[in-house]
């Protein structure tokens, strides 16, 4: 909304000083024509912005144009700033809202904090997008538009018709009675009743929401850990997910747990190696978690998994021992 992009554009002067024209797009998300008509509104308002001529020039506001938050200490201020680093609220359609969010409080903290804030923010790194192998870390995309019908219904607490892309199904159209939101590791999720029953959907799935008029048929209050814990178990204990029992290197936990969906057991070998009892989505997706890790795990049980990793390594050797064309 304009109202929107014009107290941003306020707000980005205050912190930036001068900035032209085409800096100001690029920040915003528009043409540079749209930025000066924005200038011109402001300055009819009474926003004391101007303007500097030159190769260096571009638009100002004069000293002093600034409103405080009081109230904030130091903590505090560093606490909201590297709240608004987190990649969190990108699972939901609200990055551009955080963004914007933030810039408001930096812009009203004290002089004092601000600054030193800032410089301290600059020191901590959350969520970045690849970890030290240079693995990219990257979220879900969820269209805006999506996010945000899907986000009203759940605050107004009306029914909400989705489009959904189930895994292995063909998408169709299911009415639900949503529940609330959950981000794990930047997928989201909509927690949500159907015909009386309990179901999660993952966002990055509904191809098209729309949000009902009708109320929605759920409690008045909600537990959103207690309910996410409840489904995370009938989740592990149901389906057809495949169990395997399998001694890895301590240095490779983290890559087999990571892959799987549920750790059932663990326990320290004598050699030092740990056996764990984890559970896959099928044959298939166990299969190939255990050859990721090569020689630093082996497949302990169940038979037929073993055979498919010895199967598909002799295939392996015997393409490699073929003579080099």
């Amino acid at each position: 909304m304009r109202a929107d992009r014009l107290v941003s554009l306020v707000l980005l002067l205050r912190q930036r000083g001068r900035l032209s024209a085409a800096a100001l797009a690029r920040e915003l998300e528009v043409s540079t024509r749209t930025v000066l008509r924005d200038i011109e509104a402001l300055s009819t308002a009474g926003v004391p912005v101007y303007a500097e001529r030159g190769r260096h020039g571009g638009f100002a506001l004069q000293p002093g144009f600034r409103t405080e938050l009081t109230g904030l200490n130091h903590e505090e201020a560093l606490a909201l700033l590297v709240a608004g680093s987190r990649r969190g609220a990108q699972a939901f359609g609200l990055g551009s809202a955080l963004a914007s969010a933030m810039l408001k409080v930096v812009d009203a903290l004290p002089e004092s904090h601000r600054d030193t804030a800032a410089h301290v923010a600059e020191r901590l790194l959350i969520d970045p997008e690849t970890d030290l192998l240079s693995r990219r870390q990257a979220p879900e995309e969820v269209p805006d538009a999506i996010a945000g019908e899907v986000r009203r219904a759940v605050f107004a607490g009306h029914r909400l018709r989705i489009h959904y892309a189930a895994a292995g199904r063909a998408p169709a159209w299911r009415t639900v009675d949503p529940v609330g939101l959950v981000t794990v590791r930047d997928r989201g999720y909509l927690l949500a009743v159907r015909s009386g029953a309990d179901r999660t959907y993952r966002l990055s799935r509904i191809l098209a929401a729309e949000e009902l008029a009708e109320p929605a048929c759920r409690p008045d209050r909600v537990d959103l850990d207690r309910a996410w814990q409840e489904r995370g178990r009938r989740f592990r204990s149901g389906g057809d997910h495949v169990t395997a029992l399998v001694s890895v290197a301590p240095t490779r936990r983290e890559d087999l747990v990571g892959t799987a969906v549920a750790v059932l057991a663990e326990e320290t070998e004598a050699d030092g190696r740990l056996r764990i009892e984890v559970a896959f989505q099928d044959a298939r997706h166990a299969e190939w978690a255990l050859w990721q890790l090569a020689t630093d795990a082996e497949a302990l049980a169940p038979q037929w998994l073993r055979t498919a990793l010895r199967d598909r390594a002799a295939a392996l050797a015997t393409r490699y021992g073929e003579a080099s064309a």
